[in-house]
């Protein structure tokens, strides 16, 4: 279970997040939906650490932690994000065991055995040598998926993923997302698209400006 207690962030004067408590429950998926500007995005950056907080603190099943260090033995939070953020010199493979090989010193061969078991769940058997530019939307979004779960992280969050896509591969994502939760990932999703959200979320937090 995530809980994040009194979290408050601030750019400059201007106050994003406001003093905000919320709890993500062990393989359950929770939406965060609300219009530009109200903070979502900055609420996801934060509890995957690519912000630091002004106030407030993160526990993992009753353990607190820091998002932001990224010297954890364990790899809590991994993150999809909007644009995917491939490496476009990379091939697939490449994308994947870059992280697992050199934050976490895994053996290459385990990373690849473990990757091209993920390329075959989300159904991107033998695009292992490809690369981005030679990937159609929905297969860099599932490149982006494998590579956040290669990490083994306990949740999973994704940055508006369905804000590229067309309806048939949004219907295509909210599978995935819900096979995952199957698989007991906890997962955070945030978006605009409340019908998206009604599809996979156990639970949706609206919001207008987070507090």
């Amino acid at each position: 279970m995530l809980e994040i207690k009194n979290l408050t962030k601030k750019f400059d004067n201007r106050t994003i997040i406001d003093n905000l408590s919320m709890t993500v429950n062990d393989n359950e998926i929770m939406a965060i939906v609300g219009p530009s500007g109200a903070g979502k995005t900055t609420l996801l950056r934060c509890i995957t650490g690519l912000e630091t907080v002004n106030q407030g603190q993160f526990f993992w099943n009753g353990q607190q932690f820091d998002p932001a260090n990224t010297d954890q033995k364990d790899t809590i939070i991994g993150v999809v994000f909007q644009d995917y953020q491939l490496f476009p010199n990379l091939t697939v493979m490449g994308n994947i065991t870059l992280a697992p090989t050199m934050v976490k010193k895994l053996p290459l061969d385990q990373v690849k055995a473990s990757a091209r078991h993920l390329l075959s769940r989300l159904g991107l058997e033998g695009k292992e040598d490809l690369y981005p530019f030679q990937l159609s939307g929905g297969q860099k979004q599932r490149v982006a998926i494998v590579r956040a779960l290669a990490m083994n992280p306990k949740i999973l969050c994704y940055d508006e993923p369905t804000s590229a896509l067309d309806p048939a591969l949004r219907d295509e994502v909210a599978e995935i997302i819900l096979d995952l939760k199957k698989q007991q990932m906890t997962q955070i999703v945030v978006t605009h698209d409340m019908d998206f959200a009604q599809n996979v979320a156990d639970e949706i937090k609206r919001v207008a400006q987070l507090s």
